[in-house]
């Protein structure tokens, strides 16, 4: 356990303490106290970990969309769920690089590239990666991939070329697991995160909620986050989006409070980490997004749509940023 002291003076509230031995009697207790309290808590801590209440805009582009072998019961990529989405071509290094640009200019600071693989495969579409990653960083963006298992020789390359982060989702609790996807082990996810954080690429990992888990479930997954060492320093915070042809289409949408919930006790639970608005904010409505900044989200994903499915319009978001009065991290070049 480390205390982290910023802006030393008398106030108590600069005093942040960073742990990664939490129970999950601890995280259950935090998740579900009165709203208020927990709000007032997560504020202490945000407005200590990130002055100036910023947040960092990130834009999302599938470049390998559909044909996934993985079976994830909420995703519309996996070729064992009868959704519309059907394997495509992987997209080439220069459009890729043209809407990293476009992005840029809009506002946004981080670029992440999905591709729906279950693990990372050598060849040419490896190294059309690396020179996207490349391209990236050479646009003064931040760099994310997400494309599944990876090897300790590939996140080398990787961080090599200049990756920012990768991407890698614990999705659940190791307890609710098994409920949501049987091609993959919760171990080799954890896996995949030891070989990334040993490479030297920052983590982006987080969940989603939503998936027909409990309560406690979600204390557990975000458990195992905080006791990771060190935290990812991204933590995307998901609701699912109930995509027709997946085994989870008739899933109700979840209460926005319990996103906000989440966010607070992510927030609580490792304070300097990024806690990101991913999916699902659209059925979150703008009240609640705010509520979500004010619990310590400080990035979202910017642009109109994510992987697959839809997401705020910029306009829109640029409206909401400016009613909550957050600032947005980094602004474009002129």
């Amino acid at each position: 356990m480390k205390v982290i002291k910023k802006n030393a003076s008398s106030n108590d509230s600069n005093l942040i303490v960073v742990r990664n031995d939490w129970t999950l009697n601890e995280v259950q207790d935090l998740l579900k106290l009165p709203l208020m309290d927990l709000l007032w808590q997560a504020q202490l801590v945000h407005r200590t970990a990130n002055p100036g209440y910023k947040v960092q805009l990130a834009s999302l582009l599938s470049v390998k969309t559909g044909g996934c072998e993985e079976d994830c019961a909420y995703c519309p990529q996996s070729i064992h769920n009868s959704s519309d989405v059907t394997g495509q071509p992987d997209l080439s290094i220069k459009p890729v690089l043209e809407k990293a640009k476009k992005a840029k200019d809009l506002g946004a600071h981080r670029f992440c590239m999905g591709w729906a693989w279950r693990e990372i495969r050598d060849g040419e579409s490896f190294e059309a990666m690396l020179s996207m990653v490349r391209g990236v960083r050479a646009l003064g963006l931040e760099a994310c991939v997400t494309a599944g298992m990876l090897t300790n020789e590939q996140a080398v390359r990787l961080a090599e070329a200049g990756l920012t982060a990768y991407n890698h989702n614990l999705d659940t609790s190791p307890e609710h697991y098994g409920e949501i996807i049987s091609t993959r082990t919760y171990q080799e996810r954890l896996e995949t995160l030891y070989k990334v954080r040993s490479a030297g690429i920052s983590l982006c990992c987080g969940g989603i909620i939503g998936m027909g888990e409990s309560t406690t479930d979600r204390a557990s997954l975000l458990r195992q986050l905080a006791n990771l060492s060190p935290h990812p320093e991204s933590v995307p915070i998901n609701a699912l989006v109930a995509v027709e042809g997946t085994p989870l289409e008739n899933l109700r949408s979840i209460d926005p409070l319990e996103m906000v919930r989440m966010v607070a006790t992510a927030r609580i639970l490792m304070p300097y980490s990024r806690v990101r608005l991913s999916a699902g904010r659209e059925q979150l409505g703008r009240e609640a997004q705010i509520l979500c900044f004010q619990a310590g989200a400080d990035s979202i994903f910017y642009g109109d749509s994510l992987l697959t499915t839809s997401n705020p319009q910029t306009e829109v978001d640029k409206e909401l940023l400016a009613q909550a009065g957050v600032q947005v991290e980094w602004e474009p070049d002129n």
